[in-house]
């Protein structure tokens, strides 16, 4: 059994830049409230990004980092990721989709991973801890991004 999670949000403001801000992972931590900090580590030539991302101390004071790889494509406007430093996770790949609409831009986020048996939550804790996660993350992202918009039309 492994962990599956696919949540989406839309976002009201213009697809380029909603790419651009999303994909700026050095801006990260003032996008998304859970990283303390992000690092960038290399960038490739065809725009592959490996970084590391370093969250706020847990409710326990534990602090989590990790290292990931990225890779943008603004063709289709998708983005493939995984964690390079595993850490819990026996593997961890995310995809990123970026759809026009006309309401906005529909940013969606699949995540496949499966946990190792020492993990401190399984696979379906882990599928749970994401989905509610996911949800505030991609609010946040989609209240700041969307006020960038609009100060941007102004």
């Amino acid at each position: 059994m492994a962990g599956h999670t696919d949540n989406s949000i839309i976002i009201d403001a213009p697809l380029d830049l909603v790419w651009e801000r999303t994909n700026d992972v050095a801006s990260w931590p003032e996008l998304f409230s859970e990283y303390a900090s992000a690092e960038i580590l290399s960038t490739d030539e065809d725009g592959t990004v490996e970084f590391r991302l370093t969250m706020h101390p847990d409710e326990d004071g534990k602090v989590w980092s990790w290292v990931s790889r990225r890779t943008p494509d603004p063709a289709t406007r998708t983005v493939r990721a995984h964690r390079v430093e595993t850490g819990p996770f026996d593997y961890m790949n995310i995809y990123w989709e970026y759809t026009q609409l006309q309401d906005g831009v529909r940013m969606r986020w699949v995540q496949d991973f499966h946990m190792k048996p020492q993990a401190p939550v399984d696979d379906a804790g882990m599928t749970a801890h994401l989905n509610r996660n996911t949800a505030i993350q991609m609010d946040l992202i989609k209240k700041k991004v969307e006020a960038a918009a609009r100060t941007a039309a102004r």
